[in-house]
């Protein structure tokens, strides 16, 4: 195998010597549906530029107004300080990669070799020209992951407790899509150190600044569905319930709430939230035909029909209604009065 050669066993890398994909089912009448806009190659949330650029342009403003009211001695020279925040940035980026550098451990081909092949696999089909860092640090209990870079590095770090429900007993195509999501914040430059800077000051403006990392985490979520998609069921398994209880989530029954669960402060607390509420995450990951709401809940029940696409369902029962007869035992509800 040459460098030219294609990747084996890496979804979404063309392999020119492989028969081309059959777009009819054995049986007539039955065929591949066309896939759903997010089902293919990963976009970026449509309001991730938009809000990037007003982000940035108020970052702009803001370093300006505080280097002319200093030169012009309308503020303390304390507040020189701020000038020296790409220094500082730059110092914490730093500290950061440091710590997994000398606590964690290094996902190699003999340590972590799982986890490892699911972070080259994401850099092959990202088109990335290197093979990010990755570490698994001690969770004690958390579960999380992020990514990030230094210089000219990148990396992923996941947490102990995260990494377990990759084991076989328990979901390695969840793990898949949570360290594919993290390769594509990486993918997407959202760790870049210039990116970070021109954004320092408008991501502290109220809603403004939640609202742009919401969109980059749509964004990235569309990365790991286009590498694992089977792994989004999972990855939302494990971040409501955790790494013991993902698999006794009904994915469906959990995406439906978010049509169900309205009202004022439902829409504060995503808006406040740098993550998009678990519910319309998981009604984005159900529904690749559209981008992730982002202020708005989404209003329609849908149900998947294959290649990201959905086709809209009357309400179901509500979750917690007893059906007639279901009780054990001949037992029945009480009549209501």
């Amino acid at each position: 195998m040459d460098a030219r050669s294609p990747i084996p066993n890496v979804p979404g890398v063309a392999d020119p010597t492989g028969p081309a994909p059959d777009q009819h089912d054995a049986v007539a009448g039955r065929h591949w549906l066309t896939p759903a806009r997010f089902a293919q190659d990963p976009h970026r949330h449509p309001w991730e530029i938009p809000l990037l650029i007003l982000v940035i342009a108020i970052t702009v403003f803001g370093y300006v107004v505080v280097i002319a009211l200093v030169a012009f001695g309308g503020l303390n020279q304390l507040f020189l300080g701020v000038l020296f925040g790409p220094l500082l940035l730059l110092f914490i980026r730093g500290v950061t990669y440091a710590t997994p550098r000398t606590s964690g451990v290094q996902m190699t081909p003999s340590q972590f070799p799982a986890g490892h092949r699911m972070v080259v696999e994401a850099a092959a089909r990202y088109g990335l020209e290197y093979v990010p860092d990755a570490y698994v640090v001690l969770g004690n209990g958390q579960i999380n992951a992020f990514a990030s870079g230094h210089g000219f590095r990148r990396y992923v770090v996941v947490y102990s407790d995260l990494f377990e429900i990759g084991g076989e007993a328990r979901d390695p195509d969840a793990l898949r899509f949570i360290i594919s999501h993290e390769i594509g914040h990486i993918a997407a430059g959202h760790t870049s150190y210039w990116r970070q800077l021109t954004t320092t000051v408008g991501m502290y403006v109220p809603l403004l600044g939640s609202a742009l990392s919401r969109s980059q985490e749509y964004t990235a979520d569309n990365f790991g569905y286009y590498s694992q998609p089977s792994g989004s069921r999972g990855a939302i398994g494990v971040l409501s319930a955790g790494k013991y209880m993902l698999s006794a989530i009904d994915f469906d029954q959990f995406a439906d709430r978010a049509t169900h669960e309205r009202g004022f402060f439902v829409f504060v607390v995503n808006a406040l939230a740098t993550h998009p509420v678990l519910t319309w995450r998981a009604a984005a990951l159900r529904d690749r035909t559209r981008a992730g709401a982002m202020f708005l809940r989404p209003k329609q029940i849908v149900r998947g029909v294959g290649s990201g696409n959905v086709v809209p369902i009357p309400p179901p029962p509500h979750p917690v209604t007893t059906a007639q007869g279901s009780l054990p035992n001949g037992l029945e509800m009480p009549p209501k009065f």
